[in-house]
């Protein structure tokens, strides 16, 4: 059986997600913000697994509160265990962890946190990004460099183009008015633009996204964009300079 993928809207802008096999008897739920939206979600369902790809309290607030109703297993960035509330499995890149009989590669890619990983679930055409990727954006450098963002970001890059995106907030109408300022003339980002508009409109989520979508709307995976490096004016540049000149820029947008 594949793995049924659900949005489970949290806080403002996040987003958990719960996973399952039901002939496996599994089911997930990744970076719980907080217990009530994941309670009402499962309709019933026994949630055996809680996922967190990092430590912040918007991804683990649930934590807790959902071992102690369902006694479910924590499991998150062993780099990071201190941090991760009720953690039971640490795991580590080249490590495979599994959900019944379900595969989880498990990748670290820091930067936004200093031991930030994500789940890709081959099998589910699925990766869940946390923080690192999102819909035509990235996360904040807060524990790490524009180099370590940037060689993460460039390992996510590496997965098939019809890989689904699951990543941690709704930040993508934001994300894309910022790419046009960077890349005006991008006309996969100028289409893609028009569908997100029109999905916020009617209160949609503008997730999952696809590896191969974000490799050509997203500026963060596209420091080698000539548009780009010209409107930065930053033509002769190596890439991690022009990534970190668009963070920068991002984080002052």
């Amino acid at each position: 059986m594949p793995l049924a993928i659900e949005l489970v809207p949290c806080l403002t802008d996040n987003y958990a997600y719960l996973i399952e096999d039901t002939a496996a008897g599994v089911c997930a739920v990744v970076d719980p913000s907080e217990a009530p939206p994941v309670q009402r979600a499962l309709k019933g369902r026994r949630l055996t697994h809680i996922l967190n790809t990092h430590h912040h309290f918007d991804h683990t607030g649930g934590n807790q509160a959902l071992k102690a109703e369902f006694g479910a297993t924590v499991v998150g960035p062993e780099k990071d265990r201190e941090r991760i509330p009720a953690i039971d499995v640490g795991v580590v890149e080249g490590q495979d962890w599994s959900l019944g009989p379900h595969r989880a590669r498990i990748l670290e890619i820091p930067a936004h946190t200093r031991a930030h990983i994500a789940f890709v679930f081959e099998d589910a055409n699925a990766a869940f990004t946390g923080d690192t990727l999102f819909a035509m954006g990235c996360g904040r450098l807060f524990e790490g460099t524009p180099a370590m963002m940037w060689a993460s970001l460039s390992k996510l890059m590496r997965l098939a183009d019809g890989t689904r995106v699951y990543c941690g907030h709704e930040y993508t109408l934001n994300n894309g008015r910022f790419a046009l300022t960077v890349e005006p003339d991008n006309r996969d980002l100028q289409a893609r633009m028009q569908d997100v508009a029109l999905l916020r409109d009617k209160g949609k989520p503008t997730i999952p996204s696809t590896i191969g979508l974000e490799k050509r709307t997203n500026p963060f995976l596209r420091p080698d964009s000539p548009e780009i490096r010209k409107v930065l004016n930053m033509v002769e540049a190596d890439n991690v300079a022009v990534f970190g000149e668009l963070r920068r820029r991002k984080d002052n947008f």
